[in-house]
C-alpha cells in the first residue's frame, strides 16, 4: 500500500513527480495496477534504488584508487571485509569457497548499505519494509539450491532430501522441504523485524529529545543494521555449504 505524501522521502516525491507514469504504465501491463497511479514509487524502491547508486558510485571511485604499494583507507576497509567474509566462507563452505564469495559480499555490501541509510535523517531503511528482505530471501533460496544441483547434479542434489535410509524417505521428504521452504521467511522476518523495530525505536527517542537519547540508540541502530547484514550473510553461507557440501555424495 502506498504511503501518504507527508511520510514521502524527497527521492520518493521526485519519483512519483516525474516518473509516476512510467512506473504505473508497466505495473498496469503486467496486471498489478497501483492503487493510486499518480503515485505509485514507495519509499521502499527509491530508497533501494539510491543505495544502488551510491554503492555503484563508491566502487566507481574507488577503483582507480587501488594500490598494492599505496593502499587508502577506504581500500584497506574493503579488504578487511573481503577478508573477513572470505574467512567466514571458508569456515562454512570449505570446498571452493571463493566461488561463492562474490554472492556472499555483494549480500553483506548490499544489505549493509540499506540498513545504514535510515539513519541518515531524511532517509528510510529499505530493509524495514518485509518485501525487500523476502525478495532477497527468495534470491539466496533460488541460489543455494541452484549451485547445489550444479554441484552435484539434479538427481544427486534431490536425492539428499530422502535421507540416508530409503525406508525414512516417506518422512524425511516433507520434512526436509518443509525446513527449505522455512528458510527464506526466517531470514525475512529476522532482518525485517529487527530493522523496522530498530527505526521505530529511533524515531519515537528522536521525538523526546535531540542530542543524548537518540545519539544512543542510533548507535544501536548502527550495530544493528552491521549484525543483520552478517547474520543474513552467515546462514547464506551455512544455506550454500550444506547445499554443495561433500557429505551429498556420501549420502547424508
Amino acid at each position: 500500500m502506498a504511503q501518504e505524501h507527508e511520510f514521502d522521502v524527497w527521492t520518493t516525491r521526485l519519483f512519483n513527480d516525474y516518473l509516476a507514469a512510467p512506473l504505473t504504465n508497466f505495473l498496469t501491463a503486467i496486471g498489478h495496477p497501483p492503487d493510486r497511479p499518480d503515485h505509485p514509487w514507495e519509499n521502499w524502491i527509491t530508497m533501494e534504488l539510491l543505495v544502488v547508486v551510491i554503492i555503484l558510485a563508491l566502487f566507481a571511485f574507488l577503483r582507480p584508487r587501488l594500490s598494492v604499494d599505496k593502499p587508502g583507507r577506504l581500500q584497506l576497509t574493503f579488504e578487511a571485509i573481503y577478508g573477513f567474509i572470505g574467512s567466514q566462507a571458508q569456515e562454512g563452505i570449505t570446498h571452493e569457497h571463493q566461488k561463492y564469495l562474490p554472492f556472499a559480499g555483494t549480500l553483506f555490501i548490499f544489505i549493509l548499505f540499506m540498513n545504514l541509510i535510515g539513519i541518515v535523517p531524511g532517509f528510510e531503511s529499505p530493509t524495514m519494509t518485509a518485501t525487500v528482505p523476502a525478495g532477497i530471501a527468495v534470491a539466496v533460496f533460488l541460489y543455494y539450491n541452484y549451485m547445489g544441483m550444479r554441484s552435484h547434479g539434479v538427481g544427486k542434489y534431490l536425492a539428499h532430501f530422502a535421507g540416508p535410509m530409503p525406508v525414512l524417505a516417506p518422512l524425511m521428504i516433507p520434512i526436509e522441504i518443509i525446513s527449505h521452504l522455512a528458510r527464506p521467511l526466517s531470514l525475512t522476518i529476522r532482518l525485517f523485524a529487527n530493522m523496522f523495530a530498530g527505526e521505530k525505536v529511533t524515531m519515537a527517542f528522536l521525538g523526546l529529545s535531540y542530542l543524548v537519547l537518540p545519539a544512543v540508540f542510533m548507535g544501536l541502530h548502527t550495530f544493528v543494521a552491521f549484525l543483520q547484514a552478517f547474520i543474513f550473510m552467515l546462514l547464506t553461507i551455512i544455506y550454500v555449504g550444506s547445499a554443495v557440501g561433500h557429505e551429498h555424495e556420501e549420502g547424508h
